[in-house]
């Protein structure tokens, strides 16, 4: 007679605590409850799917009933409870599925078979599977009977969303979180059923099969039969690879291999190959920021147990790991999510990805590919104090002309005596023509040093140690002239118009309006505007919006010229009275005669 043909998840399905694998703390705190007599009337099993709730709650329930108990608490196996549990006729244990028995009187039906005393065994115990599909009216008919049931009845739920659940069944439980299984142990356990079961394994092949079970037990032994069929009893990692149908960590390998080079020629040859066999664009996005984050984790000891491989692969990250440094991952990482991202709503879908792999080869050319140098150890400062800078140069006059240039002033520093101060008065500022007078310059001896009580500071280290701050922010100030584009340039004039004139609504419009054109082969730019009283608004921010452009666009050279338009001085709509009488009298001559004639005023 032909045998009926098992599948690995019934056959080697855990029927002991002992056999419960990944779930230890629980298993033992379950035994330890059995052995010292105090089991709880109604128990909550919740975790992921495949981990072992209703098998365990199956183990609990035989344990609890079993008439010759081990020491332990596991069941004995022998007993007429255990018999009868293990050849489906116990009338003890009782298995609900609430997906398909959802309703109130599914619910009063079980309360009214409660209250019927064992037959066998102390216990009455009801393993209620996937409760969250229990109706509310359900639930509120469940209350009561969950919260004081008969002294011989023990509760059993086991579900995959604890969330659904309502806080006053939850809060008349007790709850166990199942966790999802270590790749480490699943490979470990297909490894025990191979053998059992005479199946050649490639370890490397399990480790495929235990990646992709996601923490499930009962997904990976679904896939080892699946595999095993497909190859006829011999598994190794090209075939399970083929037969599942993932994208192979080994491209992975091959694609960082070629970053490092910078070959972005062979970058997207590899990635012609993946769309070629069908995997999408936002699998090997995804599937690329893993392993870039798998390579991070491996960088380092103490986060290598993050990495959740196996021991098999683990080496191979670690060695990938020590030739990539932690700029170039970070990097990485960050054009994979702004490509993830904006994947969904492009309309170039191939495009967008071949340009995020060619960004990533880039990173070659910028150095962030080689593993950074150690920090050198910075020299100790000697005790002698640095030389003051002791004088400064007049700030430059607010002069209103149609080119403003922003041009930091450099602090300028002289060997004299550090006693000395020399101060110059800010200078008088005159609106017509612009005539500047100043005045000669004082001199102020400053006082000695004076150290306050208690403290080992003096004014003047605080004094100096101020000025050394304002000298590196010029400095560096100095330095700044990166190369920008007439894009950058507008995107951060609209920064500052949105961030930084947020009351001033009408200058705000004004510069949304009017967006700055740049020269080409320099850094200067025209913005044209309507009228003089948009070009005296925006005078007034001109100093704090060339900071702003400087400081964003990494360039201090930028030179600014604020132009009225041509067109606008003959189609534009007059603003200020001056400019609406202009206009009448431009369109009638005979206006301002017979306003003068008649003595009426314009309010």
């Amino acid at each position: 007679m032909e045998t009926k043909y098992i599948v690995s998840a019934l056959k080697y399905r855990p029927d002991t605590f002992a056999s419960m694998v990944g779930q230890e703390a629980l298993s033992t705190t379950l035994k330890s409850s059995i052995v010292q007599q105090k089991t709880a009337h109604a128990y909550l099993f919740c975790g992921p799917r495949g981990v072992g709730k209703t098998s365990c709650a199956r183990i609990f329930a035989r344990a609890i009933n079993c008439m010759d108990r081990q020491p332990d608490g596991e069941a004995c196996g022998k007993c007429e409870s255990c018999m009868a549990f293990n050849e489906q006729r116990s009338m003890n244990i009782y298995e609900l599925d609430a997906a398909s028995n959802n309703s109130v009187d599914d619910i009063r039906l079980l309360t009214e078979q409660a209250n019927v005393p064992p037959q066998i065994g102390k216990y009455k115990i009801y393993i209620i599977d996937e409760v969250h599909m229990l109706s509310n009216q359900a639930f509120n008919a469940f209350l009561k009977t969950l919260e004081e049931p008969p002294s011989y009845v023990i509760f059993i739920l086991a579900t995959t969303e604890k969330h659904k659940v309502l806080p006053t069944i939850l809060s008349r439980c007790q709850i166990f979180d199942f966790k999802r299984i270590p790749p480490a142990r699943i490979e470990q356990h297909l490894h025990y059923v191979a053998e059992s079961e005479g199946v050649q394994v490639e370890p490397e092949a399990l480790a495929v099969i235990a990646s992709k079970a996601d923490g499930g037990m009962r997904d990976a032994l679904s896939l080892f039969d699946r595999i095993a069929r497909f190859s006829e009893g011999n598994i190794t990692y090209a075939n399970t690879i083929e037969n599942l149908n993932i994208l192979d960590y080994d491209y992975y390998f091959r694609l960082t291999d070629f970053f490092l080079q910078g070959d972005y020629r062979s970058v997207l040859i590899v990635l012609n190959e993946l769309l070629s066999k069908g995997f999408d664009g936002q699998v090997i996005v995804n599937g690329l920021a893993a392993f870039f984050r798998d390579l991070l984790m491996a960088q380092d000891q103490s986060t290598l147990p993050l990495l959740e491989q196996s021991e098999v692969v683990m080496q191979r990250y670690v060695d990938a790991a020590r030739r990539c440094s932690a700029a170039f991952l970070y990097q990485s990482l960050k054009i994979l999510n702004a490509c993830d991202q904006q994947y969904r709503q492009s309309n170039g879908k191939r495009l967008l990805l071949e340009l995020a792999m060619m960004n990533i080869a880039a990173l070659f050319s910028k150095g962030l590919t080689a593993q950074p140098a150690p920090a050198a150890t910075q020299p100790q400062p000697t005790s002698a104090a640095p030389p003051r800078p002791i004088a400064t140069q007049p700030l430059p006059t607010a002069v209103k002309s149609p080119e403003a240039s922003y041009h930091p002033t450099p602090r300028v520093q002289e060997e004299s005596k550090p006693q000395e101060l020399t101060v110059a008065p800010p200078p008088v500022v005159q609106e017509n023509p612009v005539e500047v007078k100043t005045v000669p310059q004082a001199r102020i001896v400053t006082p000695p040093t004076v150290e306050t009580e208690g403290s080992r500071f003096t004014l003047r280290g605080l004094r100096n140690k101020k000025e050394q701050q304002q000298v590196a922010e010029q400095q560096l100030r100095r330095e700044m002239n990166e190369p920008f584009d007439e894009e950058q340039l507008r995107l951060a004039w609209l920064e500052f118009a949105e961030k930084q004139l947020t009351e001033d609504v009408h200058l705000k419009n004004t510069m949304n309006s009017c967006l700055p054109s740049l020269t080409p082969g320099t850094t200067a730019f025209v913005v044209e505007i309507m009228n003089n009283k948009q070009k005296d608004a925006l005078d007034v921010v001109t100093m704090r919006l060339m900071d702003f452009l400087a400081e964003k666009l990494r360039n201090t050279t930028l030179k600014m010229n604020v132009q009225i338009a041509e067109s606008s001085s003959v189609n534009r709509i007059p603003v200020s009275l001056d400019e609406k009488i202009e206009r009448l009298n431009a369109e009638n001559p005979l206006f301002d005669e017979l306003r003068t004639r008649l003595g009426l005023s314009i309010a």
